[in-house]
């Protein structure tokens, strides 16, 4: 199920969001560009390798934040600033872009710890925004649980676009990521297939917990496409 985008209009620009989208793009051009030399050592110092992590040397807990700002190619880039300008505008909204950047930030530790927890000994460099965007769905998921998302279902060599609720599709997200996640116990230490599904539990975690806590008590405006709103 591909997202197209959701039915939440924003009040105001997402300012922090399209920067950090942007800083996602630079970080991975240089990677692209630099000399295969460069570009190696880039990702070898900043991405995190689980293994690699040790407390005497501070300088190894630098990459539970910036591993968020690599990625591992194009693809791996498109799709996850996609999810970002999808539910990320809504969020900074919400917050404001200073609480948001914070959120994001954390949002992206706890979903490294979570996966460090899992596979304390893995030598294998783990890099992506995927965890800080899944802490931002797992907001999302709480704050706008009756917004729509709009859907490409694939079928056979065709497709439809159906509107989803939000809780709906975001919960059976969050269920194949779990699933995948103790899945990996099978074939590695969390992370042996390419992609670290306890980041992605960890930050959607992350989102749903502490989103209340960023937000405050104050209610979430409801706003979607077909000019309808309620508080």
């Amino acid at each position: 199920m591909i997202p197209i985008r959701d039915t939440i209009r924003s009040s105001r620009f997402p300012v922090v969001n399209w920067l950090i989208i942007i800083a996602n793009v630079f970080v991975f051009c240089l990677e692209y560009f630099l000399p295969s030399n460069l570009s190696d050592q880039l990702v070898s110092t900043f991405a995190l390798t689980p293994a690699s992590v040790s407390l005497a040397q501070p300088a190894t807990l630098l990459p539970f934040f910036t591993h968020m700002f690599l990625h591992g190619s194009w693809y791996h880039l498109i799709s996850n600033m996609w999810f970002l300008m999808i539910f990320g505008d809504n969020i900074e909204d919400r917050l404001g872009s200073t609480r948001y950047l914070l959120f994001y930030l954390l949002g992206g530790l706890s979903a490294a710890l979570l996966q460090f927890f899992f596979s304390p000994t893995l030598d294998i460099p783990t890099l992506g925004a995927s965890g800080a965007i899944a802490a931002v769905m797992g907001a999302y998921f709480v704050l706008y649980p009756a917004s729509r998302v709009v859907t490409f279902v694939p079928i056979f060599f065709f497709g439809g676009f159906i509107r989803l609720p939000a809780i709906l599709y975001l919960g059976v997200w969050f269920v194949m990521q779990l699933f995948s996640g103790f899945s990996s116990f099978v074939i590695g230490a969390g992370a042996a297939d390419g992609i670290a599904w306890w980041a992605h539990v960890g930050g959607f975690l992350f989102g749903m917990l502490f989103i209340r806590a960023f937000a405050g008590k104050f209610p979430t405006p409801y706003t979607d496409d077909r000019n309808t709103s309620r508080w």
